[in-house]
């Protein structure tokens, strides 16, 4: 049974809104406030489908995680406090909403899918990726660690209710590298 990714379409709307509401049940069992504004909504994710930063994780011919990976600079990463981002002047890449489903939970799939969207920005030439999570949050925290991400600061999040986030940032060294167009 292989597992992939591939950009998410319409047609997969309702299994991410299954997946993100069962996040949303697993941050508010774990006293954690984020999500719990209402959004990701189905709404936000149509629209980030619709832009193509929506990603689907898929396990056979399931979908079993979602993502959004956007390669664009946002308004939420310019300001950053108590600490500072490693390459401030260079592009980036956002991975934002990332949620596994509970029937998926266990088998590192977050890892999985984390590390393919990764390698999406840099078949585009990204070599900055940033995400952010509620203090709350440890195991995101902790799967952005585990490939080498670091905490940055605290960034604020726009539209949130508890706005206050922490940054992390992983950075590839080499920019030398050969992509599947170059001849």
């Amino acid at each position: 049974m292989a597992t992939y990714i591939r950009r998410a379409t319409k047609d997969d709307l309702s299994a991410i809104m299954a997946i993100i509401a069962q996040a949303k049940e697993f941050l508010k069992d774990n006293d954690n406030p984020q999500w719990q504004d209402g959004h990701p909504s189905a709404e936000m994710i149509t629209a980030d489908i619709d832009h193509g930063y929506s990603w689907v994780l898929i396990d056979g011919d399931q979908v079993v995680g979602t993502a959004d990976l956007q390669l664009a600079a946002e308004a939420n990463y310019e300001a950053i406090q108590d600490g500072e981002w490693a390459r401030p002047d260079e592009p980036y890449a956002i991975i934002h909403r990332v949620a596994i489903g509970a029937a998926a939970s266990g088998r590192n799939l977050g890892q999985l899918f984390f590390s393919n969207l990764i390698t999406v920005g840099r078949l585009q030439g990204i070599r900055n990726f940033r995400y952010d999570t509620h203090h709350k949050n440890v195991p995101m925290q902790k799967l952005g660690k585990s490939l080498g991400f670091v905490e940055r600061g605290t960034v604020y999040i726009k539209d949130e209710t508890d706005a206050e986030h922490l940054g992390f940032e992983l950075n590839i060294q080499n920019k030398e590298e050969y992509y599947y167009d170059n001849p």
